[in-house]
């Protein structure tokens, strides 16, 4: 996913995201820089994740880094990146 398509990430591929690693809500939040609360909200979104776009940016980007791919358009998902990709 490009950096300025961050916008249409949905609440529930944040939360299959950190699932598919193994991830709590606090360590998430914590590679983040975002608060627990912020990222519980952000999961909770039925369309696209609410919150400021910045902190948005931020669960994305740490997801990504993680190792996750989002897949967008007709079908929203995530997977994992391949290792010879990361």
């Amino acid at each position: 996913m490009s950096q300025s398509d961050h916008s249409a990430v949905t609440g529930r591929q944040i939360a299959a995201a950190r699932t598919l690693l193994g991830l709590g809500q606090a360590e998430l939040a914590g590679a983040a820089s975002i608060s627990v609360p912020t990222l519980k909200r952000m999961e909770a979104s039925p369309g696209p994740a609410a919150g400021m776009a910045n902190n948005v940016r931020a669960v994305t980007s740490a997801l990504e880094t993680a190792g996750v791919e989002f897949t967008n358009g007709g079908e929203p998902g995530v997977k994992l990146r391949r290792k010879d990709q990361l």
